[in-house]
């Protein structure tokens, strides 16, 4: 599938949004297209292993917890799965009226790690409203006729149709493109620029950690993971990102779990207020010091205090541009001032008005230590003009 085709195929999902017209204005579109993208393409993945896994969790039934988990995802054969004897053939084939209640059980049907998709994505909301104006059964027809399956469409692009479609989206709500995806070809370029010095990738089963703090939908790390495997297919980089934003981190995480990364591995929440990747609370690290009170694990990487790496061997962002900062302003400057050196601001604060700078900031305290002039970390990071000549 190539570029074109990519687009033809996100523009023909976006086309379905004909339906919604009336009831949905346009800068809503995008709230009803991107999850039940996500839950088709789910379905499509899940359908050769159905009935394995209806059949496991019949016989395993009386089990509970993390064994009947593992039971259902071996079954699956992926990291998720779905209970339900629902998939979008049969709720269309099913009574119209019972639709929104069906699609509920359907949703319900999975495992965990997909149901808080979609609660982040708040579709149980939209079901409710699409069934009120009568389009609901018009809509997932549609989509029942979309063929997502990995054969038709792989992991790479299924991560452009989705690119596309928040491009899309985002035009629609006029909203500056950049807030939710950076275009393919200047990723590419800053994987390159980050990853093709670097001697040692060329090493036999290199274990590489890659990190964003502003992931976004995962466009950033999907690349820099397939450089590195198209350069050294015995490599094994391990992704690791953070974003705020909830439909975003949906995106990105369900990407992870149909590629069979550890989509746990992306978190959820504000990195400036409750960054997913502290350092341990056993000894101050500023970025121009040794970490202290970690233990390396095999594969190379400290980790904090909760289970989670504390530094990556290489970082890349596009943090949003001129976005104030006054609502995480009492808990940055409380870590400059308290932590100074030892926190990630200790070099000073940016202007209020624009705070990419200090995403730069919270990279350069994740480098990873230098040692007999081997380790560091490196660092590919997109800034307009702003951050390098105002502020303090």
């Amino acid at each position: 599938m190539n570029a074109r085709t990519h687009s033809e195929l996100a523009r023909f999902i976006w086309d379905i949004c004909n339906l919604l017209r009336g009831p949905y204005k346009r800068n809503e579109y995008r709230k009803v297209i991107l999850p039940l993208t996500v839950l088709r393409r789910f379905d499509c993945v899940l359908a050769p292993t159905k009935q394995r896994v209806l059949a496991a969790a019949s016989e395993h039934k009386a089990k509970t917890g993390s064994v009947r988990e593992q039971l259902l995802e071996s079954a699956a054969g992926r990291s998720f799965y779905n209970t339900s004897e629902l998939d979008f053939a049969r709720l269309i084939g099913g009574e119209s009226n019972q639709l929104a209640q069906d699609l509920q059980s359907y949703i319900r049907g999975f495992s965990e790690n997909v149901r808080e998709i979609f609660d982040r994505f708040g579709f149980g909301e939209h079901i409710g409203r699409m069934d009120e104006k009568n389009l609901l059964f018009q809509v997932v027809e549609r989509f029942a006729k979309l063929d997502l399956s990995p054969e038709r469409v792989d992991n790479m692009q299924m991560g452009y149709v989705f690119e596309e479609l928040i491009r899309i989206g985002a035009e629609q709500a006029n909203e500056e493109a950049g807030e939710h995806f950076t275009p393919r070809e200047v990723i590419e370029l800053m994987v390159s620029l980050l990853l093709s010095p670097e001697p040692d990738l060329g090493r036999g089963h290199i274990v590489k950690t890659i990190y964003d703090p502003a992931c976004g939908t995962g466009g950033m790390l999907s690349v820099a993971e397939r450089y590195l495997l198209d350069n050294n297919r015995s490599a094994k980089p391990i992704l690791f990102g953070q974003d705020h934003n909830d439909e975003a981190w949906a995106i990105c995480k369900s990407d992870m779990l149909i590629k069979g990364e550890d989509a746990d591995n992306i978190i959820l929440g504000d990195v400036f207020t409750d960054d997913g990747y502290r350092r341990g609370t056993d000894g101050p690290a500023g970025h121009h010091r040794m970490q202290r009170g970690r233990v390396f694990t095999d594969d190379g990487y400290r980790r904090g205090t909760d289970g989670r790496p504390a530094t990556f061997d290489y970082m890349l962002a596009n943090p949003p541009f001129g976005v104030e900062w006054k609502q995480q302003k009492q808990a940055i400057e409380s870590e400059r001032d308290t932590l100074g050196w030892d926190g990630r601001f200790g070099a000073g604060l940016p202007r209020i008005t624009d705070g990419a700078l200090l995403f730069l900031q919270h990279m350069l305290s994740k480098q990873q230590p230098v040692a007999d002039g081997t380790g560091g970390s490196r660092i590919a990071i997109v800034f307009n003009g702003s951050p390098l000549f105002t502020g303090d």
